[in-house]
């Protein structure tokens, strides 16, 4: 579920944060701060929990959102499993986790009862999605050395993926 607001857009995770809804978050995001957006606020109060993919993919968009001036990455109602996580891998340095003086907290029930269903395009192929994932997984890396160890395996093992499904396809074009 996304919002549009004065001074922020809005992205609500229901059920899992996972490579299966990443896909919808990284292009409604990516629509946002190509639109010039500065700051994206992911609601995590109805989200039971997030893979790697889901939180390299805020990773991404919290380091695209801090390279503009005043670009900021905001995560709402994190709750202690998922404030754990995030914090688990470095991530509460990139963005701002619960923070006590956003605009938005004041009005939170409202703006939730404004959401509507994403329009971003989220539909993968095989390979984007692989590339999808190991861009998160790629993102998580970059945060620290501790990250690139947990990793490492994961990355190979998706590059290797890509390389295979990017050599069938070739093939299946050569035909």
């Amino acid at each position: 579920m996304t919002g549009i607001f004065d001074g922020f857009s809005w992205i609500r995770c229901e059920g899992k944060g996972s490579f299966a809804n990443s896909p919808a978050v990284k292009a409604f995001g990516d629509e946002r701060i190509a639109a010039g957006e500065t700051c994206l606020v992911v609601d995590l109060g109805a989200c039971s929990g997030m893979d790697s993919t889901f939180m390299g993919t805020l990773a991404g968009m919290a380091a695209r959102l801090t390279a503009v001036d005043g670009g900021v990455l905001q995560i709402a109602e994190a709750g202690e499993r998922n404030r754990r996580s995030l914090e688990d891998l470095g991530l509460d340095f990139l963005m701002e986790i619960d923070p006590p003086a956003a605009g938005w907290r004041a009005r939170l029930d409202s703006i939730r009862s404004t959401l509507m269903p994403s329009q971003a395009a989220a539909g993968l192929g095989q390979i984007q999605r692989v590339r999808h994932v190991l861009e998160a997984h790629r993102n998580l890396t970059g945060m620290n050395e501790t990250n690139a160890h947990k990793f490492e395996d994961v990355i190979s093992l998706l590059g290797n993926e890509l390389a295979e499904k990017e050599r069938l396809a070739q093939q299946d074009k050569a035909k």
